[in-house]
């Protein structure tokens, strides 16, 4: 019942404190907009060349091929998390698109799903957070930093 009410009491508070501070909250909530169309333009093509990629490896079985390698051969953990593994320190959306994978066709609640979950959710792309990190303060020999 009080979940209910979030989201109405939410606008209202935003409404309020836009009349308060004289803010015109229309064309704020209209700029917000067109920011938002341009940041999905912007990501819209790297994350559906990365879901056709996911999906040409998988369908090729190459992916599978590789997982299975790390699967047998060092613990005996899903071959699917051995692949989200694999892309989680290069690209966040690719390791996204094998977890929808995992949920897909092993379920969200299994331990696959789990892990999957747990690996998403506590890793980050590492490259993607050196690359961004390093690049704003201007280091440009990171050979030292990724050991």
């Amino acid at each position: 019942m009080v979940t209910n009410l979030i989201l109405p009491l939410f606008i209202f508070l935003i409404l309020t404190v836009s009349l308060i501070k004289k803010v015109d909250s229309y064309n704020a909530f209209l700029k917000g907009v067109k920011e938002g169309f341009l940041l999905f333009n912007d990501v819209f093509g790297s994350m559906l060349s990365m879901m056709f990629a996911i999906n040409l490896l998988r369908i090729s079985g190459l992916l599978d091929f590789i997982a299975h390698i790390f699967a047998s051969s060092i613990l005996k953990i899903e071959p699917s998390l051995w692949a989200m593994m694999l892309f989680r320190p290069f690209s966040g959306t690719a390791s996204l698109a094998i977890m929808i994978d995992i949920f897909k066709y092993l379920g969200v609640d299994s331990f696959s799903g789990i892990m999957a979950s747990i690996i998403q959710g506590s890793t980050d792309t590492t490259l993607y957070v050196i690359t961004l990190y390093f690049g704003c303060v201007g280091v440009k020999k990171i050979k030292n930093s990724m050991v």
